[in-house]
């Protein structure tokens, strides 16, 4: 039964994700991004704490059900037969990216006494695609239910994170541009192989021009499209750490990420159904604004005084291997691209 809770909430979350959407299209909040921007604002509905605690059920169900719904349409914007033209130096760069930097950065945030899932966290979102990998990686981290709001809360660090660091390393790739005397496939291949956010890649790509523009998006979305496996992978190592450390709980399932199987199927779909631009540029604005949504209601949720505390050392671990990236990236595009 659909309760008030629920209508209050989707009401609230929608008006943060659609006006997320629309600022990110203003200059320099095109930096920042839809869904950074969706979480701000609902981070902000708290001012108003009334009607946060009036709608909290529903705020918890759209801030899970809705993310899945976002990430299973986000995969119309994935065009496969582009991506495989784009050839296998592209591809192998993305796995290689997405590999290392997933365990370069855990390990770093490990050694400097970050909490494992905030690591996992920060990893997946530093090296696959921001935001969206961060919330698509976060339900594969099973906890009971005393420990859901500290969930939320490495889900609204590690965010704020490579929010953070995205916005910084784009104008710093921007700056360096004219320095390192890229063509501009070199350029784009160095922005969407090393950027945090889509919007990150897009923003710097731009700066080289339209070939640069189009390598960018290309590049990123070879990583973008790492999630689901990525997902998987975290997840079954995530639960085999577990059970390893409780041997009498005995083995649990695997869990399976089944909606990352539902953003597979819409990428072969958008790909190979004759859906037409404009469809399927409407479908991927609908799965922004679910995720919007999702990351409002998040921001809803979030206790502050806490993530100031913990989240020094996390933010230390993705800056060094942010910049390890970037380097590691613009060498690879000026000998292989």
């Amino acid at each position: 039964m659909v309760t008030r809770s629920f209508w209050g909430a989707a009401g609230l979350t929608l008006i943060c994700a659609v006006a997320g959407s629309e600022l990110a299209q203003l200059p320099y909040l095109n930096l920042v991004g839809a869904l950074v921007i969706a979480l701000l604002l609902g981070m902000a509905c708290q001012l108003a704490p009334r009607a946060v605690n009036a709608n909290r059920a529903g705020i918890g169900f759209i801030s899970n059900k809705f993310l899945r719904l976002g990430i299973i349409l986000l995969g119309f914007k994935l065009n496969l037969i582009q991506l495989a033209q784009a050839g296998v130096k592209t591809i192998t760069l993305a796995a290689v990216v997405v590999t290392g930097m997933v365990l370069l950065t855990y390990n770093l945030s490990r050694k400097l006494g970050v909490e494992r899932d905030l690591a996992i966290l920060t990893a997946t979102g530093t090296s696959i695609c921001g935001a969206a990998a961060v919330m698509g990686v976060s339900p594969q981290i099973k906890v009971s239910p005393d420990k859901a709001e500290r969930q939320r809360e490495n889900e609204v660090l590690a965010v704020a994170i490579v929010a953070i660091l995205g916005t910084v390393f784009t104008l710093v790739e921007i700056g360096l541009k004219p320095l390192l005397h890229l063509t501009a496939v070199q350029f784009g291949v160095m922005t969407g192989g090393s950027l945090h956010e889509i919007a990150h890649a897009v923003a710097a790509g731009s700066a080289g021009g339209p070939v640069s523009l189009d390598t960018a998006i290309i590049t990123k979305l070879s990583r973008v499209l790492l999630l689901a496996p990525a997902a998987l992978i975290i997840g079954w190592w995530y639960q085999r750490q577990t059970t390893t450390a409780s041997a009498s709980e005995g083995r649990a399932k695997l869990p399976i990420p089944w909606f990352m199987a539902g953003f597979l199927l819409t990428s072969v779909i958008g790909t190979w159904l004759p859906l037409g631009t404009a469809a399927l540029a409407g479908l991927v604005k609908l799965a922004y604004i679910f995720l919007g949504m999702a990351m409002a209601a998040l921001g809803m949720s979030v206790n502050f005084r806490v993530i100031f505390q913990r989240g020094g050392n996390a933010f230390l671990a993705a800056t060094l291997s942010s910049v390890v990236l970037m380097t590691g990236v613009t060498i690879a595009s000026k000998l292989f691209f």
